[in-house]
């Protein structure tokens, strides 16, 4: 038994192989919680079903042709849109001028990230409902500064144009702070010796920003970007309870639409299904070809 333990020891007792003893675990929830359920709802979207698995009948793809028909799928996918273009630059350039502004590590800058990254470790639930009571017509915080100063406070959640907006603001602030640490790790680790080079040569902070930091922190945006972009384009918790998706579904995203057709009566799982793979596809697509760019430009400055 000691002799076998140890021929198993040993077999495992190389870089190579011991990786895979780390890989395993994650591989397998991996396979059980992303992978099989995603084959899963590919397989579904073929069928006309419920969540309680009744009267299953095959539709071909007649629920991704659908789709296309639907107009407030349409349109949960235009909103969703709408609001990756409010929150993914600007908590990009939030980070950003902050991580700039605090890339010394003085205490007082080291107290400041600390604040700053509070908000990221909240739940969104909590955040979202703490924003919605602030920006509330009638129990606002805000809307009574606003009124006090004589002016009309929008309907921040309730009118269509300012509700998406709103809801983005909000996430920007709970999670600008994992955006500034991650770009904040990128300026430290540039070369002082290119800032003296630049400044030899006579270059103000506007030029060493833009001639170096930028181009420099190229990766760390890419990543920024990308990840921020994918969240946002998932986005449904601070939408759904900020918003609810009204007023008469003018902000409801993609994923809520998923989820109202998927889990709420008459519980159409089939298209539920088929409409988030439509949603995968657009955010893969768009995510290769916002990496591919972004690659061109780094190889560029390189």
């Amino acid at each position: 038994m000691l002799h076998l333990l140890k021929r198993i020891l040993n077999y495992w007792n190389t870089p190579r192989r011991a990786a895979f003893v780390f890989i395993i675990p994650s591989a397998v929830l991996l396979i059980l919680f992303v992978f099989l359920p995603l084959l899963g709802t590919l397989v579904f979207a073929f069928f006309d079903m419920d969540i309680f698995f009744n009267n299953i009948s095959f539709l071909g793809l007649e629920n991704f042709v659908r789709f296309f028909k639907d107009q407030r799928a349409i349109n949960s996918m235009l909103h969703t849109f709408y609001y990756s273009i409010w929150e993914v630059p600007l908590q990009v350039i939030v980070g950003l001028l902050l991580a700039v502004a605090l890339q010394k590590n003085s205490l007082f800058n080291k107290f400041c990230r600390s604040i700053f990254f509070i908000p990221v470790v909240c739940s969104t639930v909590s955040v979202s409902i703490i924003w919605k009571i602030i920006l509330s017509n009638n129990i606002g915080f805000a809307t009574y500064l606003i009124s006090q100063m004589g002016i009309t406070a929008p309907g921040f959640l309730t009118d269509a144009k300012y509700a998406l907006p709103t809801v983005a603001l909000t996430t920007v602030w709970k999670n600008f702070g994992m955006t500034l640490v991650i770009l904040l790790a990128g300026i430290q680790s540039i070369s002082p010796s290119l800032y003296e080079s630049a400044e030899i040569d006579g270059a103000n902070a506007k030029h060493k920003f833009f001639r170096i930091t930028i181009p420099q922190l190229l990766p760390s945006i890419g990543f920024c970007l990308l990840t921020n972009f994918i969240g946002s384009m998932q986005v449904f918790d601070a939408v759904f309870l900020m918003t609810g998706g009204g007023p008469q579904f003018r902000t409801e995203t993609a994923v809520q639409y998923i989820y109202v057709r998927g889990f709420s009566a008459p519980y159409q799982l089939g298209y539920a299904s088929a409409v988030s793979w439509i949603l995968f596809i657009i955010i893969a697509v768009i995510t290769m070809a916002m990496n591919l760019f972004l690659n061109k430009k780094e190889r560029q400055y390189n």
